[in-house]
């Protein structure tokens, strides 16, 4: 009897063992119309791809990617270059918890209202690409916004991280390698065209 007990105890433990250790096969792709997202999907963010420089490379903090070391440079392809004369950002006190939306002038300086902060603003690219350490857009569409910025706190540069010329903000993607202030938030909303 403990015999038969101990075999049916036995086969059950191995159906269950069996059964729980079957894989669950992967589901195909579900073809997406272009230009939507699949729910839960996040939108593009920056394309970097292509070879590193003979400098070596540098791992981005929190991000699992790694970039090429040295000074990148910016390069306006000919479809956008004078096609874009100021971009709109968004300004958060959060203190006061209050959002301002301001347009600013490509190539130029702001002083933000209210505030002891100042933005030099650079170049900005309707569709953003980073290949090594070259920076440009592949299109002049605006798939993968992106405006080029410094910001000083007084007369110290506290964005980007030192050592680097430009940071970048990125309108479809703001957590991608955002301006980060314990009292003040600057997102980028879009780009303006020219005429």
């Amino acid at each position: 009897m403990k015999k038969k007990l101990l075999a049916v105890t036995l086969c059950l433990f191995l159906a269950v063992s069996v059964s729980a250790c079957k894989k669950k096969e992967a589901q195909p792709p579900v073809p997406q119309a272009p230009g939507t997202m699949a729910p839960g999907q996040m939108p593009q963010g920056p394309v970097m791809q292509g070879p590193l420089s003979p400098g070596g490379q540098q791992q981005v903090p929190g991000s699992g990617m790694t970039m090429p070391k040295g000074q990148s440079q910016i390069m306006i392809p000919d479809s956008v270059r004078g096609k874009w004369s100021a971009a709109r950002i968004i300004f958060e006190d959060r203190i006061t918890k209050t959002k301002k939306e301001y347009t600013v002038k490509l190539n130029s300086d702001f002083s933000i209202p209210s505030s002891n902060l100042r933005i030099t603003v650079g170049e900005f690219l309707p569709n953003f690409k980073m290949e090594g350490l070259t920076i440009t857009s592949m299109s002049n569409q605006s798939n993968n916004p992106a405006l080029a910025i410094r910001v000083f706190e007084g007369s110290k540069q506290i964005f980007p991280a030192p050592g680097r010329r430009w940071g970048w903000l990125f309108a479809k993607v703001p957590t991608i390698h955002p301006f980060e202030h314990p009292k003040y938030g600057i997102i980028l909303k879009e780009g303006m065209r020219r005429g």
